[in-house]
């Protein structure tokens, strides 16, 4: 069986930042980009802790879906089985450069949320106490300074 692309990836190399991870044609001629939001630095960085990503998951999810600008393009944003970031699925033919911004913002709305987590009740949520909103507000917070001093190494999967 042959290896998927992305465990082609060079994860001894790669850094935090977001990454085209693929792009894929619908049916209908439409492009979706999925983005590698890498928020550890695989193996040689603590993996963010599941429930820290789980609330992250619940924040970013609903924050992206009601965007004014983004809501209708976005697709699915949630997160990686290794626990190292989250992947963005977006409608259209994008690079990171044309999400920066809508990083940053998603990032602050989640460093600054208080209150309920929003799908966080056992009506709404399958595992709904298995959040960790600090730690997700903390993940955010340090993402925020990978984002806002990005280069090349940050957005270009390394060799």
């Amino acid at each position: 069986m042959d290896k998927i692309p992305s465990f082609t990836i060079n994860h001894e190399k790669l850094l935090r930042g977001f990454y085209v991870s693929r792009k894929d044609m619908t049916p209908r001629g439409d492009v979706l980009t999925t983005f590698d939001v890498r928020m550890t630095e695989p193996n040689r960085q603590r993996a963010a802790s599941p429930q820290a990503l789980h609330a992250m998951e619940h924040l970013a999810a609903t924050y992206l879906r009601n965007h004014r600008q983004w809501k209708d393009k976005i697709v699915y944003w949630g997160p990686m089985g290794c626990c190292t970031g989250n992947y963005l699925i977006v409608q259209g033919d994008l690079t990171p450069t044309d999400i920066k911004d809508l990083m940053i913002e998603t990032m602050e709305f989640i460093k600054d949320f208080e209150g309920q987590i929003p799908g966080a009740t056992t009506r709404d949520c399958g595992n709904y106490s298995f959040m960790d909103l600090e730690g997700a507000r903390q993940l955010a917070d340090d993402y925020l300074k990978v984002i806002n001093n990005l280069s090349k190494e940050n957005q270009t999967y390394p060799e």
